[in-house]
């Protein structure tokens, strides 16, 4: 082999070392998946650097969005109330992770990259994620007779990561009973499968928002058809 062909394949070789491309770009991003008991009607994706601010449960997926990953690299998430990083409550090592947000505040969450074969560490800016207050409203009437208005009893809340509400009638029979998991769906109106006759009856909700407020109510529904 020439001397000159054999250097070049040398100096090719101490620059892409056991076949690694080109340095990757650390450009880590973040896919919402859920907001406050939804799911996003439009796509949203953060870079980092961005702010998202949103009502719990906020669900994010985050991925290192490395094209042509090698086996070379190490990825470290790291999860902070403190934009400094010197509390770091959650560490990570998957190239994608999903972490729900359950309590209110601002946290903040960086990617560190690490090139196992240079031992070079790259840094992303951080993600900055702030969680709204908690709040509940509860309407005191509904009128469930078809016409596309009003049909459903339905709470207005943000930020809650405990509900529990139960109907009874007048002597104290339960009606219905519906959790956080099913929050957005309420109560129609009826009980084992039949139209409940029209009147007043008696719902009592708990619930613990992600800021740690307690809520405890105790009140009347009037039904009217």
């Amino acid at each position: 082999m020439p001397i000159r062909k054999l250097s070049y394949i040398i100096c090719v070789c101490l620059l892409f070392p056991f076949g690694l491309s080109k340095a990757q770009e650390l450009a880590p991003i973040a896919i919402l998946i859920q907001e406050n008991g939804a799911v996003p009607e439009e796509p949203i994706e953060l870079q980092a650097g961005d702010d998202y601010t949103g009502a719990a449960p906020l669900e994010f997926q985050f991925s290192a969005n490395v094209s042509n990953p090698t086996t070379f690299l190490r990825f470290e998430w790291n999860f902070s109330e403190d934009a400094n990083f010197t509390t770091i409550f959650l560490t990570r090592f998957d190239e994608e992770t999903v972490y729900t947000f359950d309590k209110s505040g601002r946290f903040y969450v960086r990617l560190l990259m690490t090139n196992m074969e240079t031992d070079n560490t790259d840094v992303s800016e951080s993600f900055v994620i702030q969680i709204a207050e908690s709040e509940l409203k509860i309407p005191n009437a509904f009128s469930p007779n078809g016409d596309g208005i009003n049909d459903v009893f339905k709470v207005t809340y943000k930020s809650l990561v405990k509900f529990e509400a139960t109907v009874f009638n007048r002597w104290g029979q339960k009606m219905y009973h519906w959790g956080l998991v099913n929050i957005d769906d309420g109560w129609d109106g009826t009980a084992h499968g039949k139209q409940v006759p029209e009147g007043v009856y008696f719902i009592v909700v708990k619930a613990v928002g992600a800021d740690g407020v307690v809520y405890n109510h105790r009140g009347d529904i009037n039904i009217l058809r």
